[in-house]
């Protein structure tokens, strides 16, 4: 990357930690072998695959029993959800409820538009005006064939903190004695970005990719507090959970951006704790200072209040902003013409044109044509951030003055 200080997309994918790409390259090299062979070759690369499990789950703070490596965050979005459902499809005409917030990334989103056609009752839960999901809006679905809830952790647009841990409470507090619905969180924004308990009673599944936090594209993890029949039938590869041979390069590759960045609840990494309290202070700077921006619309309006309170409810590293009279894909041309990195929202979408998050938010049609999404990492710097609000002024002069 020519300039890695003006690249602010970081919620689409990171750059590569191209030294840890490298040990990981260069050791993996040293395992040729399938480690589904009994051979010593194969035997080795097993070796080597469960010791970087074992890696995985200590710095997740979960049994090693509980990890499972996918090909990224959809997958291990796709498995728990599918596969849960899939022991359900009877001839009967309800196969059964699926509660999904309404801001989740389209691996979900899309993924039960299809289970809706195939006989599933989809329930969706939209946020309220502050991106926030209310606990007790999930719980007021539940009924006695609720069988999947899903809540992602961090929004991935406007980088809202979603209270997962509440909503595993009030799950269980709101089925006891009668059978538990699958809580499933998408964690995919929230690694490396916000503290995580992934142990936390009643989160039944979470997923998580290595290219958000600086690792390789085609690597996940899916994390599982209890077994299930998977879908993916084969060669039995993951305990049977995720058949295919192995990605070690990129196991590897994970295990080490996660001992490198992964912020823990309980065991604190305390290099990455300290670039996280940065990040709050440079997130709280360029909020004050697109305040001062005229025409300029933090999304949710609710961000601009700078106090703690507030500013815990959203993630430092993800903020969504609309410019008056500014088309979202306007502003990420005229960026990247000055050679800036910006989205207006999820890669996976960006094609659709479609602001499904902004929708379920209730904004306004001019809020979600005009909306884009800076996003930022470990390696973002206060100077490039500085020139960033620079250039979003010459863009903004131009359409609305100064």
């Amino acid at each position: 990357m020519e300039n890695i200080e003006h690249y602010f997309d970081w919620a689409a994918t990171s750059p590569q930690d191209k030294e840890i790409l490298r040990n990981a390259l260069e050791l993996s090299l040293k395992y040729d072998g399938n480690p589904s062979s009994i051979h010593t070759e194969g035997q080795n690369a097993k070796k080597i695959l469960e010791q970087t499990r074992k890696n995985c789950a200590k710095t997740l703070g979960v049994p090693e029993t509980t990890i499972f490596f996918t090909s990224g965050g959809t997958e291990s979005d796709h498995i728990p959800l599918i596969s849960l459902l899939n022991k359900n499809i009877t001839n009967s005409t309800s196969r059964g409820r699926i509660i999904v917030s309404g801001i989740e990334h389209p691996a979900i989103a899309e993924e039960v538009q299809i289970l809706k056609r195939q006989g599933f009752e989809v329930i969706i839960v939209n946020p309220n005006s502050t991106g926030i999901i209310e606990p007790q809006d999930i719980i007021n679905q539940i009924t006695s064939d609720t069988l999947f809830i899903t809540v992602m952790a961090v929004n991935n647009e406007t980088g809202c903190i979603q209270p997962i841990y509440e909503i595993a409470d009030k799950i269980i507090e709101a089925t006891q004695g009668k059978r538990k619905p699958h809580f499933h969180v998408d964690f995919v924004q929230a690694a490396g970005k916000i503290p995580i308990e992934l142990n936390y009673k009643g989160i039944d599944s979470g997923a998580f990719s290595a290219h958000k936090i600086c690792g390789p594209r085609g690597i996940g993890i899916l994390y599982l507090a209890k077994e299930i029949n998977s879908f993916l039938i084969g060669g039995g590869q993951e305990n049977n959970i995720r058949s295919g041979t192995e990605n070690i390069f990129g196991a590897i590759a994970f295990d080490q951006c996660l001992q490198k960045y992964y912020l823990n609840k309980t065991n604190i990494n305390t290099e990455i704790q300290n670039r996280f309290e940065i990040q709050k202070e440079y997130m709280s700077n360029f909020i004050k200072e697109l305040s001062k921006i005229k025409g300029c619309t933090i999304v949710p309006e609710i961000r601009k209040n700078l106090d703690a309170q507030t500013q815990n409810m959203f993630s430092p590293w993800v903020i969504q902003v609309a410019f008056n009279k500014i088309p979202g894909n306007v502003m990420v041309r005229a960026l990247d013409s000055k050679g800036f990195c910006i989205s207006t929202g999820s890669a996976c979408s960006a094609k659709k044109q479609k602001r499904p998050i902004l929708a379920a938010m209730k904004a306004s049609k001019e809020i979600q044509d005009t909306a884009v999404r800076f996003s930022f990492g470990p390696l973002s710097t206060e100077q490039g951030i500085e020139e960033l609000l620079n250039a979003i002024n010459e863009i903004n002069s131009a359409f609305n003055g100064k």
